[in-house]
């Protein structure tokens, strides 16, 4: 039962990325907005590949919770490890790191991150979807089902390389049109760009800790009660067995079972005594 929530909570999710990216593939340019979006088009921000990598996570994820339904877990061991490694590098860090920078930028500087003509052409309630919910749909995953994390050597080098990645084609659209993506690195100069690139890897290792630590309390947690329980069981038992088994208490049950014969016995005996006495009697009175 369990198992198939997750299986529907995932399908769910998934849906509702196809249609946040469904949503933004109709949004109507004006010439002035279009501007924005030149070179590179929307999938230069970080903001909409996130949203697609969301729903190729939910993605793997239900099609593994189905297919446990149905096979054996060796049989898919290439998902549930594209799964975790998945939803620990990529997922979760993408989706905390997207909102915590957008909103601290946008309540330092709204111009630096989402200028005002954007709410021209994205409604409100599309915003918060792509800035504000990604967070709790993700950080949900730590209490439906344990992740295994990779190892940390594995782990940094994908974030790495990922953030390395992305830093390369910010600098080819620059390159391209001589514009920033941001606004707020037309602000910085080179070292400061360095630097906020470095800082930004910084920040996602973090939040990869931070949930490699989440998932570890929330789970262990439940681990060592389940063993205490299951040990408190086997002991349960182990103590009905020895007492069963015990020569004590073997002893005590031929005992109470060798008084209850001797009992028996004497009750048989005293009664045949009374029989003979009565015979004698009339015996004598013949």
């Amino acid at each position: 039962m369990a198992r198939a929530s997750v299986c529907i909570y995932h399908f769910l999710v998934l849906n509702w990325y196809i249609f946040l990216n469904y949503c933004i593939s109709q949004l109507k340019m004006t010439p002035e907005t279009a501007q924005i979006f030149h070179h590179g088009g929307k999938w230069k921000y970080l903001t909409l590949i996130n949203l697609v990598l969301q729903a190729i996570f939910n993605g793997i994820a239900c099609l593994d919770d189905a297919l446990k339904g149905i096979t054996k877990k060796k049989d898919i061991k290439l998902i549930t490890f594209s799964r975790n490694l998945f939803f620990t590098c990529i997922a979760f860090p993408l989706s905390t790191y997207v909102c915590v920078v957008f909103w601290a930028l946008f309540l330092y500087d709204r111009e630096l991150i989402y200028p005002k003509g954007l709410e021209e052409i994205v409604p409100g309630w599309l915003n918060h979807a792509m800035h504000t919910w990604i967070l709790p749909l993700s950080a949900a995953e730590f209490f439906l089902q344990p992740y295994h994390y990779p190892s940390t050597k594995t782990a940094f080098t994908l974030i790495v390389t990922a953030g390395l990645a992305y830093m390369l084609r910010i600098l080819w659209a620059y390159l391209k049109t001589g514009m920033w993506v941001y606004p707020v690195l037309a602000k910085l100069s080179p070292a400061g760009i360095l630097a906020l690139f470095f800082l930004s890897n910084i920040l996602n290792i973090t939040i990869y800790l931070l949930g490699k630590k989440l998932n570890h309390r929330k789970w262990a947690c439940d681990q060592r009660v389940k063993m205490r329980t299951t040990r408190r069981r086997r002991k349960d038992n182990l103590g009905e067995c020895v007492m069963s088994s015990c020569p004590e208490h073997i002893d005590s049950k031929k005992l109470a079972l060798s008084t209850q014969e001797h009992s028996h016995d004497s009750q048989v005996s005293s009664q045949y005594t009374h029989i003979l006495q009565l015979q004698c009697h009339f015996i004598v009175q013949d």
